[in-house]
């Protein structure tokens, strides 16, 4: 943890809201169809620099900017260092039962590490959630989606800090 700290206060990466970092999010949300989308940067808690909720409107709850290193499937993402489709939570016993399936109604998932590439640290996560489940025939166009929005945010976190 204290690794990956240190590289996100070197490398000047966002670590509260971000115009950017939302941007990317509300274009991974629109371009996967799902409510809501996610910068994800792990410091002592999940925290979501940038973000993506449905309208207040929708009658979906409106998610906050952090969240518990215990929940969501982002932490699997940073573990296992792989992106993670889940098409559908309850299709897999061990991540169907998580904080996030019961408190927001999520069914489908789909993240992707961002590594950061001379140092192999994990500075967080690219992800999107929605309450409808997922084709699996579609779940490799989603993560084709994620994983490149995931390239993106990387590059732009890299490239700003090269130009500091």
């Amino acid at each position: 943890m204290h690794e990956r700290e240190s590289l996100i206060r070197h490398l000047g990466v966002p670590t509260g809201p971000d115009e950017i970092m939302d941007e990317f999010a509300t274009s991974l949300a629109t371009s996967t169809d799902f409510l809501y989308g996610f910068v994800n940067v792990f410091l002592a808690q999940q925290t979501f620099v940038g973000l993506h909720n449905p309208p207040p409107d929708s009658g979906h709850m409106i998610l906050g900017r952090s969240m518990s290193l215990e929940h969501g499937w982002c932490p699997a993402v940073v573990r296992r260092r792989m992106a993670l489709p889940l098409h559908d939570v309850y299709a897999n016993c061990r991540f169907a039962g998580n904080y996030v399936v019961d408190a927001v109604g999520i069914r489908s998932y789909f993240g992707s590490p961002l590594i950061h590439p001379e140092t192999g640290i994990t500075l967080g996560t690219v992800c999107v959630i929605d309450p409808d489940v997922r084709t699996l025939a579609d779940s490799r166009r989603l993560l084709g989606l994620v994983k490149s929005a995931g390239a993106e945010v990387l590059h732009t976190l890299i490239a700003s800090a090269n130009d500091r």
